[in-house]
């Protein structure tokens, strides 16, 4: 009787989960794909001046899309070698006292809020205008780095969870070849690990694109243009969506903000395609299938 109740249980929730998400995906479906077009993008500018940035889009998304990117490979070019980097030091090479205080200041940094993060950049900002960079304002890299700071957590976490995770006789069999460490863990560890390491940042790299709290206080604004360079204001998908929710005076305005909803989710979508590729193509390589 108990074994039928948890199995029923366990059906109630894995539907309730299932039933949540097509609810959500249906939901913006069926709002945001009518107005997925060239016109959503791009307005009533040519698709080829608006990418190359000759005319500026007035009515389109097309600045926070790209802004958008912007954000997340600047966020990861920031992240990327320090999260991984600090990772494979707590799973390979930190001990004792170290490796606690470590492990604990990593745990504090993934508690801090993302409102809390963007605070910290904003405040950030003011002190190098007091101080030795008076025109220094909010920007596109100040994001970038705020965001860093607030995905790093997880790229530390899932790489040390990832290669202490691996089985013993991996290290063994690398010792007994002869490899030294750096060896063991070039050509043996890190591949192994990959599928962890690469869920990290395609994890890392959701957060970057659809957090909104940070980017509020740190740069973001709604009508910019393309990023101009990495001391420029930018537009992002999530706080077009966020201002548009509030803000919106039409319908159309409405519809537009639902787009924006679809073109994040796809955005999303795609990334967790080329993490899923790129964790294959690794697994293929590591075991010397062609």
């Amino acid at each position: 009787m108990r074994v039928k109740l948890l199995r029923f249980l366990a059906f109630i929730s894995a539907f309730f989960v299932i039933g949540s998400f097509m609810m959500l995906i249906g939901f913006l479906f069926y709002h945001g794909t009518p107005v997925l077009d060239a016109g959503l993008f791009f307005g009533e500018t040519d698709p080829i001046d608006a990418i190359i940035g000759a005319r500026p889009v007035w009515d389109g998304i097309w600045p926070a899309f790209a802004g958008t990117l912007y954000l997340i490979a600047l966020t990861m070019a920031v992240s990327l070698i320090p999260g991984i980097g600090c990772g494979i030091y707590l799973a390979r090479y930190a001990k004792g006292k170290k490796k606690e205080m470590l492990s604990m200041a990593v745990d504090l940094l993934a508690s801090v809020p993302s409102i809390v993060m963007g605070l910290f950049g904003f405040v950030l900002i003011l002190l190098l205008r007091r101080t030795f960079a008076p025109d220094a304002t909010t920007c596109i890299s100040l994001a970038a780095f705020c965001l860093a700071l607030l995905v790093m957590p997880a790229l530390v976490v899932t790489t040390r969870t990832s290669i202490e995770s691996l089985p013993e006789s991996l290290v063994i069999t690398g010792t007994a070849l002869g490899f030294t460490e750096h060896q063991l863990l070039r050509h043996i560890l890190i591949p192994a690990a990959g599928r962890g390491i690469l869920g990290g940042i395609m994890l890392a790299m959701g957060r970057a694109a659809e957090d909104t709290a940070v980017i509020m206080l740190t740069g973001v604004v709604v009508n910019s243009g393309l990023p101009a360079g990495l001391g420029s204001k930018f537009e992002a998908l999530p706080f077009l969506i966020f201002y548009t929710a509030a803000q919106y005076v039409d319908q159309n305005e409405l519809l537009r903000g639902f787009g924006a909803a679809m073109v994040l989710l796809v955005l999303s979508a795609g990334l967790l395609y080329a993490a899923s590729k790129l964790q294959r193509t690794m697994e293929k390589r590591w075991k010397g299938a062609k």
